[in-house]
């Protein structure tokens, strides 16, 4: 269960890094969209920092994405 969810944890961070590129930014225009350093970016998106639903939720809108393209529901 626990590599179970680290592996769609990993999914989930390189749909945010991709979800980010596809969209033309790079992780210093999405931190000075979101108000903070390009160094939370960079570890969100390495998994060093967790994201929160809150949070995925302005990537999700930065990005243009729906939240469902970061999650992986094949594995439910």
């Amino acid at each position: 269960m626990l590599t179970d969810h680290r592996s769609r944890y990993h999914k989930f961070i390189l749909r945010l890094r991709q979800a980010r590129k596809t969209a033309g930014l790079s992780q210093d225009d999405v931190a000075t969209l979101l108000g903070k350093p390009q160094s939370f970016v960079s570890k969100c998106e390495t998994g060093e920092r967790r994201v929160d639903a809150l949070e995925l939720q302005i990537f999700a809108r930065i990005y243009g994405k729906s939240i469902e393209y970061f999650l992986d529901t094949e594995s439910e």
